[in-house]
């Protein structure tokens, strides 16, 4: 079995595997933690529209830190889009996501999601650099930050690498991007990368309870 045969086989295998647990278990953790029962009043007869609110508007820096905040949460949306273009809208990657849902959809132009791809690494570049530069940020991370950096950093990397035959042989860049790929799965449950299916529900349940409580949002 060479690299690639073990990338493509039991490496993604095993990193499926441990993602699913992985998820399973957070999201189990989550719906099965105890809850003290609130006994107030609500304010108002249904929460959801709280829940809605809060996720649009925590969606959009407040004006009162625009500011401060905007130049974060703008390369923050940049590097988001450009990974979602590459992982979803380039053609290899659909044709994987068909083998393992049947699921199938338009690929777009090479062009436009390898110019993502360079987009995406300099704006990950450019978070990296703000985190160690930054006196608070810097102060504010650990471990979790700094990896789920780098294993979000790298297929993204070694993917661009691939494409353009540059570095090693096609196989080898392959077999490295698509390891690098099964780390991510494996670390995606138990690090920060985890916001990816937390955000909305933190948010909508965070709403929804200030919207019960009569709270500003």
């Amino acid at each position: 079995m060479d690299l690639l045969q073990f990338a493509r086989g039991p490496a993604l295998t095993w990193a499926f595997a441990i993602f699913a647990f992985g998820m399973a278990w957070r999201l189990l953790g989550i719906l099965l933690l105890k809850r003290r029962p609130d006994y107030s009043e609500p304010r108002h007869a249904s929460s959801w529209p709280g829940a809605v609110k809060l996720i649009i508007t925590r969606s959009w820096p407040r004006r009162e830190f625009r500011q401060r905040t905007i130049f974060g949460q703008a390369v923050g949306y940049i590097f988001h889009i450009g990974l979602a273009i590459v992982v979803f809208g380039f053609a290899p990657h659909i044709l994987f996501f068909k083998g393992l849902t049947g699921l199938d959809w338009p690929g777009l132009p090479n062009a436009v999601v390898y110019l993502s791809g360079a987009i995406t690494i300099a704006a990950l570049i450019v978070v990296l650099g703000r985190r160690l530069s930054h006196p608070v940020l810097r102060l504010l991370s650990n471990f979790d930050d700094y990896f789920s950096w780098l294993v979000t950093f790298t297929p993204v990397a070694t993917g661009m690498l691939a494409v353009a035959h540059l570095g090693a042989r096609y196989e080898t860049l392959l077999a490295i991007h698509i390891l690098s790929v099964a780390v991510l799965l494996i670390w995606f449950p138990f690090g920060k990368l985890m916001h990816a299916a937390l955000v909305f529900v933190s948010r909508g349940s965070t709403g929804a309870l200030f919207e019960r409580k009569g709270a500003s949002i």
